[in-house]
């Protein structure tokens, strides 16, 4: 990654549509690559890692997936899974007992509701258990190319937050506020791009606000500079 900054912007204030597309085009530039860090290979798989990575990260649930994909192939493998097996297969992702409930129950549903296969809807998706908003994106988007919705992890909000382009803490309100302002075509690629970006350079604890190329234009960074 370059180290030289942006020198200059001139264009109105923060979340202005000036502001927002130099900065994605900029994050572009950074992260040609940018896109979803979870391995998967159909919707189902996509749907059991989205899941698994709530509190946990990205490498982990990689690490653990490898294995439980070759195990588990089919909604029925997980749907009769039993309960303490299954617990133990994603025990390393943290909160296995109520993930292996939820993923088991997801399963059940759609097998029972959906034809076994993953629904392809937002509001098919968040009947399912375990799935709120940013795991029914994941899955819509990068599962189906569908894309009603900006995934909000904690990446995302962090770096909604410092930006400029929201105050909000809570992941529902940061997404209508990104909805808002970024244009829709730009919701799936973005995601990835600020999560790519938090991860290299807008660290929850210590940003590297000398190395980071959005510097100006960024408010928050010489507060976080200096801190």
């Amino acid at each position: 990654m370059e180290n030289a900054a942006i020198t200059s912007y001139t264009g109105p204030e923060l979340r202005s549509p000036e502001q927002v597309h130099t900065i994605i085009t900029e994050l572009r530039r950074l992260y040609p690559d940018a896109m979803c860090s979870l391995n998967f290979s159909n919707s189902l798989e996509l749907l059991v890692a989205t899941q698994l990575s709530a509190q946990c990260t990205d490498e982990r649930v990689n690490l653990v997936t490898a294995q439980l994909f070759k195990k588990y192939r089919t909604v029925e493998d997980y749907a009769t899974a039993k309960q303490e097996v299954l617990e133990q297969d994603i025990r390393s992702t943290g909160f296995y007992r109520n993930k292996a409930r939820n993923i088991r129950n997801a399963c059940q549903r759609i097998i029972t509701e959906f034809d076994g296969e993953v629904p392809c809807t937002m509001p098919d998706l968040l009947s399912l258990a375990g799935v709120a908003r940013k795991t029914a994106n994941v899955v819509l988007g990068n599962a189906f190319g569908i894309v009603e919705g900006f995934v909000v992890d904690t990446h995302v909000g962090r770096l909604s937050r410092r930006l400029g382009w929201t105050q909000q803490k809570d992941p529902v309100k940061v997404e209508q506020e990104l909805m808002r302002i970024i244009p829709q075509q730009d919701w799936l690629d973005l995601s990835h791009l600020l999560i790519f970006h938090g991860r290299a350079i807008c660290d929850a604890r210590k940003p590297l606000c000398s190395q980071c190329t959005l510097a100006m234009l960024c408010p928050s960074a010489t507060s976080l500079a200096k801190g």
